[in-house]
């Protein structure tokens, strides 16, 4: 199954070549000769429809006249091929990117090193560079939306191939060696084929739990001294500040199966995984520091801090260890650990208790000719220990507005104020500001609330019991989701208080309003005003540290109003943030809540850090890695390292040139607010008015298939199982996983054409394409959009139209045209002759790609119409094995296409 290519790059066509012949001997081994010449049928004649451009019906009734079970086998066959080649893929790009390492003398392009090189060729000094770094603030946050296809199972398998591919380069291995790592490249292609892809049960919430777990405990856990090791040569500082949180476990809006014992347990398994690690280290320092007190000496405080413990801890000295203080202190830390994870007497109380003690190791050594021993695993775990805490990640909650709303309204109603829900604004922040002036919770008994009430107060309660076992950050953000009125946000401080999070003076949470529509999105700024304008709220804040976190949603703004709108009101309600922040003295934090689709404010992190408004570039950038993207950015240390210098690389630049840089011009914002305006209504036109757009998308797509695929604990809609959700019951991540399976990639353009097109129409050319040279937002957005119109396929997509049947054909003709509109439209802006012009590599592989995933689709297609044509009383056992094999499908396409949603 090799890709046959002309590829300057030979190593990775050799890796190519090998990993497909090991995957035919495979295919061979596991399911016979025939399988195998139906494999490789399937593939030329894929190949063959591509490079002839000639007809698809041969291939299809070749398709259609496979049995089930055969679909299957091919369908997985061409997924490990998909799999084994994106590591490949990962693996040649890390070798690229130590090979110019070596090479060149400048640093690495978006590198820690090349942010500090290119400041300083600006004039800027090395010590407002020190200062810049050590201000700068990255803070991803972990969710488990479920665009992440492939089981925890898979991914262990991929891990392991993808450290046999690296062994393959080993430059010492002898040919005993290598023909060692074939043979094991062998078994676990083997066990890969004999490993069911799709899950046959939905996730638990625990099961998500120990996903990202395992990369923040490993990966994240493992970088993280690698960067702050790169920041201090490069800059000369201690090191950038970073702060990882999760919703895992935490994020309850949609998802019924989050409670609050299991926000506790999530917290309780984090704060474990990170204490082991701890030990592990700590242990590894013991081994290391042998040195004698008597032929180098240590402090006396170090000295005393060890006597102390032991009495303390009630611990006889080890007899062998009396003349090396620092293994006996390390091995009295290993112990308080130890204490700390089962909750034995001597544990200790928090991270700040750790570090202090690891302090005492570090000023002995120092004053003792240490430093170098220091600058090793001891700063490390320093490092890790200010970064991760006990908590491992901040376990951050997230509620819908509506369900705090009601949960206020029964206390009020409980104390004689009925009727909350039925008030105005003004009259609601009057109601909770009289409440919370009195300074006292309501009290009431669990017997007198509603389950719903009990459950919504039980969080605010199991927030706090996370802060008192992983410390004051171990829980300490509420995001409230669909805000739309300042009440919202005191609604959480009035329930809060019924768990001792809020007092009169005290605050121990960020209420953090996320905006997700379009119009929230313009009305934020104004809400945020009017937040920070109350008393209590703004008290809050104060107490807070005169904080705010506001989220920015992209996904579901994008599928209220279309691409260019979402972009250019999640731009423009940053800018009313910060000046609402700005004006009532509170430093702004934007969350970004971003996906890894286009659709979904996806893109290059990069690309996006630098095209934020002047007004909201601080040095805090704080975003949620989801799905799919969580293997891709931390599947791997070297890739991890390298996608959090590109961060830093962006934010510092970033950040340096806020006081340099100005807003875009008035006509520039003029021409956004018409072409958000135009994009919007071409979107609207279709999406939300058309009577048969939604018909379409259910029968054109997979999504009625994809709502059945275990990808995680959340529902995929807000409608009951078994009812045909509308748009705006439709969660975004389906929503553009279903257009990305079927090659439309609608969320990431739709409308574009259309606004450029009568942009172009009636005011020129010229200045749009100054605007694309010239203004990072506006290239963005263009690029962006190019990038999903060019992995769009329109022969695919005509397949898929083709399920929908003739009388909606004219929905699929109204895609199509906006299509042509948008790509001839992006062509004439950018000055390009064809799409990806510029991204030749991209181009390239998306070229070398689409005829094997070309098998995938028109395999998917067969079995889409076989399941739908079954009737109602069909046989289980057929059905079943149908949507395995539609499953299995969906997988592989994402596999193929290196994207869900």
């Amino acid at each position: 199954m090799a890709i046959a290519r002309a590829e300057p790059i030979d190593r990775l066509r050799d890796d190519v070549r090998l990993l497909g012949e090991l995957v035919g001997e495979v295919l061979r081994e596991q399911g016979g000769h025939d399988l195998f010449t139906d494999v490789e049928y399937l593939r030329q004649a894929a190949i063959r429809l591509r490079s002839t451009d000639g007809s698809d019906e041969a291939l299809l009734a070749w398709v259609a006249q496979q049995s089930t079970l055969r679909l299957l086998h091919l369908v997985r066959a061409f997924s490990a091929y998909f799999h084994l080649i994106n590591l490949a893929e990962q693996h040649h790009r890390v070798r690229t990117l130590r090979e110019r390492q070596r090479a060149q003398a400048a640093p690495l392009q978006e590198s820690v090193a090349a942010a500090c090189a290119e400041l300083a060729a600006q004039g800027i000094h090395p010590d407002q560079i020190r200062d810049l770094v050590q201000r700068v603030e990255v803070l991803p946050v972990f969710t488990a939306h479920p665009s992440e296809a492939r089981r925890r199972t898979l991914l262990h398998h991929l891990e392991c191939v993808a450290r046999l591919i690296d062994e393959l380069d080993a430059e010492r291995a002898t040919p005993l060696d290598r023909s060692g790592v074939l043979d094991a490249l062998r078994a676990r292609i083997t066990l890969i084929w004999q490993t069911a892809e799709a899950r046959v049960e939905r996730p638990s919430v625990l099961d998500e739990v120990q996903s990202v777990l395992y990369v923040l405990a490993g990966t994240v856990y493992d970088v993280l001294p690698r960067v702050q090791s790169a920041v201090a040569t490069a800059a000369g500082a201690n090191g950038a500040r970073f702060r990882f949180g999760s919703w895992v476990g935490g994020d309850r809006d949609g998802n019924p199966a989050v409670t609050p014992e299991v926000t506790r347990a999530a917290a309780r398994l984090a704060r474990v995984a990170v204490l082991r690690r701890y030990r592990d280290e700590v242990q590894s320092l013991g081994r290391d520091l042998s040195i004698s007190g008597r032929l180098v000496g240590c402090q006396p405080e170090l000295s005393n801090s060890i006597e102390t413990d032991r009495a303390e801890l009630g611990m006889r000295a080890v007899p062998e260890w009396r003349d090396e203080p620092y293994r006996r202190k390390l091995g009295l830390i290993g112990e308080r650990l130890r204490r700390t994870e089962s909750g034995g007497a001597g544990a200790y109380t928090s991270a700040e208790q750790l570090l202090g003690d690891l302090q005492l190791i570090v000023d002995s050594l120092r004053a003792h000719g240490g430093s170098r021993i220091v600058s090793g695993g001891l700063l490390d775990l320093q490092h890790r220990v200010e970064a991760f805490g006990f908590s491992l990640a901040e376990l951050e909650v997230r509620q819908h507005a509506g369900r705090h709303a009601s949960a206020a309204a029964e206390l009020l109603g409980l104390v004689g104020v009925p009727g909350y829900l039925g008030l105005g604004e003004a009259e609601r922040m009057r109601v909770l500001e009289e409440r919370l002036a009195l300074d006292e919770p309501f009290g009431l008994p669990a017997e007198a609330l509603s389950p719903e009430t009990h459950e919504v107060l039980e969080t605010f309660q199991a927030m706090r019991d996370v802060q008192g076992m992983n410390g004051p950050t171990g829980a300490q953000t509420c995001v409230v989701s669909m805000s739309h009125a300042p009440s919202d946000a005191l609604a959480v401080l009035l329930l809060a208080r019924e768990a001792g999070l809020v007092d009169r003076s005290t605050c121990r949470l960020d209420v953090v309003p996320l905006f997700e529509t379009i119009s929230e999105l313009r009305a934020c700024g104004q809400i945020l005003s009017r937040m920070l304008a109350s008393p209590p709220y703004r008290a809050a804040v104060r107490a807070r540290g005169d904080r705010q976190q506001v989220m920015v949603g992209y996904s579901d703004s994008n599928k209220d109003g279309g691409y260019l709108a979402a972009t250019w009101a999640t731009y423009r309600a940053q800018q009313d943030l910060a000046q609402a922040a700005l004006a009532a003295g509170v430093e702004l934090v934007v969350f970004h809540g971003r996906g890894g689709a286009i659709g979904r404010g996806g893109g290059p992190m990069g690309r996006a850090i630098r095209a934020r408004p002047v007004d909201a570039a601080s040095p805090a950038f704080k975003i949620t890695e989801q799905g799919e993207v969580i293997f891709a950015r931390y599947g791997s240390l070297p890739i991890a390292q390298r996608h959090l210098e590109q961060v830093l690389h962006a934010l510092l630049l970033s950040s340096a040139q806020v006081s340099r840089s100005s807003e875009p011009p008035g006509d520039w914002v003029a021409v956004m607010e018409r072409l958000a305006d135009a994009s919007r209504l071409a979107y609207e036109s279709l999406v939300k008015r058309h009577p048969d757009f939604m018909s379409f998308f259910h029968a054109a797509t997979p999504f009625p298939e994809l709502a059945t695929l275990n990808l995680g604990s959340r529902p995929v809609s807000r409608v009951g199982r078994g009812e045909l959700p509308g748009l705006e019951d439709l969660r975004a991540i389906p929503w553009v996983f279903s257009w990305t399976q079927a090659r439309v990639n609608l969320p990431g353009w739709f409308g574009l054409g259309s606004a450029l097109a009568g942009e172009i129409s009636t005011w020129g050319l010229q200045r749009l394409q100054t605007m694309y040279t010239d203004w990072p937002l506006f290239a963005s957005a263009i690029d962006n959009a190019q990038l999903s119109l060019g992995t769009a396929d329109v022969p695919t997509a005509r397949r898929y139209a083709a399920l929908a049947g003739p009388e909606l054909w004219p929905v699929f003709e109204a895609i199509m045209q906006e299509y042509d509109r948008s790509v001839a439209a992006v062509l004439q802006v950018t000055s390009q002759g064809e799409l990806l012009e510029r991204s030749p590599v991209l181009a390239r592989s998306i070229k070398l790609r689409n005829p094997y995933v070309d098998a995938l689709h028109v395999a998917q297609l067969a079995l889409l119409r076989r399941f739908r044509a079954l009737p109602a009383d069909g046989p289980e056992e057929e059905r079943h094995l149908l949507m395995d094999a539609i499953h299995h499908s969906i997988n592989g396409i994402a596999a193929g296409l290196q994207t869900t949603g």
